[in-house]
């Protein structure tokens, strides 16, 4: 959506993103009192696009009922949800300010959280001592000090908090994890990491102009502009820019992958396509951390994994890439990528394929047609595919341990401890970005 879009268009966008909800089975199931799960009450704060994304998984779990939305932006993100859930039997009520909803909203039994970054961090001290338990959106923060409040607040008042990394429910990287990994050991020691997100360049949220919401409100709530609150994450003290927004989620498998938070990280970055006066983080960011990785008991090396950010171009989208002696682990949130790759030394996995681990290999071509060059430098190692599929809706496992974890049959995935460990390990890229050199990370910075 450009700074050109009219009100009509504008209604075709928003009704194209809501579509998913409506074709959802589980809204007509709940509609007609078919669901038998014990039944919640959940809220809604924020019902912006990550709030749309994370209802339309809510509405294919069983036993969910929404009572309030809570959003600033009247005029759209809060009026064309609040009507799709009523249509659907959904009895909310619409909020503006969320202090007016927790103390009018008496039987709630657990708040979603997806407002901007800068927000997290009240709104999820304000819930969790009101009672209730929070799914919230990651970053966990966009500042250290707004995860610590979040942890502590979690811990004095025994609620749930699960943040929003949702590979970490994914069975797809747990099988990778569990089973590839820990158990059959495919890829020897791990020695290397690549991942990245790009994206294509494109132009700033858009608006219709007779629905931008007034200037009061707008600074009330910690905006300047309408711009602003369309762009947030590109602005310094209410997101982190792509590396956060992004790159959180990926870096975060590093850790959960390695079973280690980094000791040290070295950046480089800035706002080099874009305006700078309204895009005020960095555009392209390229960071390489370095783990201290356990291989064996007792047993360390050094792993170095790079991670590269640009919002100029979507050349092979996104993706992680865990390299070991002995095999290669390429997967990535995306639907139709994931797969082993057998180094030419390691042990043959014929019996992992037989213990369901992985796919029968499938036949590579060859790089090259000319014969004179080695035929090992030519042909690529098979393709190992992986047998578990990956989620239609991403967010939707994530959400389910927290609700199973919610009704107390299940431990979160993604509990505030953690959250805080990979907040830790992102947020430090920026500033090793505007520090140009290494920066280290002391083992007492991961705990609160």
């Amino acid at each position: 959506m450009n700074k050109k879009m009219n009100r009509r268009s504008f209604l075709r966008s928003t009704a194209a993103a809501g579509a998913g909800l409506v074709l959802a089975p589980n809204v007509i199931a709940q509609a007609t009192g078919n669901s038998k799960a014990d039944s919640l009450n959940i809220a809604l704060l924020g019902a912006g696009a990550q709030g749309q994304v994370l209802l339309d998984s809510c509405l294919r779990i069983p036993g969910l009922r929404f009572r309030a939305v809570c959003d600033i932006w009247t005029a759209y993100n809060q009026k064309r949800v609040t009507r799709l859930l009523k249509k659907y039997r959904h009895e909310v009520n619409a909020y503006v300010d969320y202090a007016e909803m927790l103390d009018k909203e008496k039987d709630l039994d657990a708040v979603i959280i997806a407002t901007p970054d800068f927000w997290h961090a009240e709104h999820t001290v304000a819930c969790l001592e009101a009672g209730l338990h929070v799914y919230c959106e990651k970053e966990m923060s966009n500042t250290l000090e707004g995860a610590r409040r979040m942890l502590q607040a979690a811990r004095k008042t025994g609620k749930l908090l699960q943040v929003g990394h949702q590979r970490r429910s994914n069975p797809r990287y747990i099988h990778c994890l569990d089973k590839l990994i820990k158990q059959a050991k495919l890829l020897g020691r791990i020695t290397t990491i690549n991942a990245q997100w790009n994206r294509s360049a494109r132009p700033d949220n858009g608006w219709p102009k007779n629905a931008a919401i007034d200037q009061a409100t707008l600074n009330k709530y910690g905006f300047e502009s309408m711009h602003q609150f369309r762009n947030w994450r590109w602005y310094k003290g209410l997101g982190g820019g792509p590396i956060v927004d992004l790159g959180s989620h990926q870096i975060d498998v590093f850790n959960w992958f390695l079973g280690a938070g980094p000791k040290s990280v070295i950046a480089s970055g800035g706002t080099d396509y874009y305006e700078k006066s309204t895009h005020q983080w960095y555009d392209t960011v390229m960071a390489i951390y370095e783990y201290d990785y356990e291989y064996d008991q007792g047993k360390k090396q050094t792993v170095r994994a790079f991670y590269q950010t640009i919002t100029t171009n979507s050349s092979n989208g996104y993706y992680e890439n865990f390299m070991g002696d002995e095999g290669t682990l390429h997967i990535s949130e995306s639907a139709g990528r994931g797969a082993v790759y057998r180094e030419p030394s390691a042990p043959d996995w014929e019996k992992w394929v037989k213990a369901g681990f992985l796919n029968a290999p499938t036949e590579q071509k060859s790089d090259s047609t000319d014969a004179v060059l080695d035929v090992r430098e030519t042909i690529a190692p098979p393709a190992y595919e992986l047998p578990i599929k990956m989620a239609r809706k991403y967010h939707q496992p994530h959400l389910e341990n927290f609700f199973d974890a919610v009704r107390g049959r299940a431990k979160l995935n993604c509990p505030p401890e953690v959250a805080y460990e990979s907040a830790v390990s992102v947020l430090k890229v920026n500033q090793a970005v505007e520090a140009a050199r290494k920066l280290d990370f002391k083992p007492e910075e991961f705990k609160v």
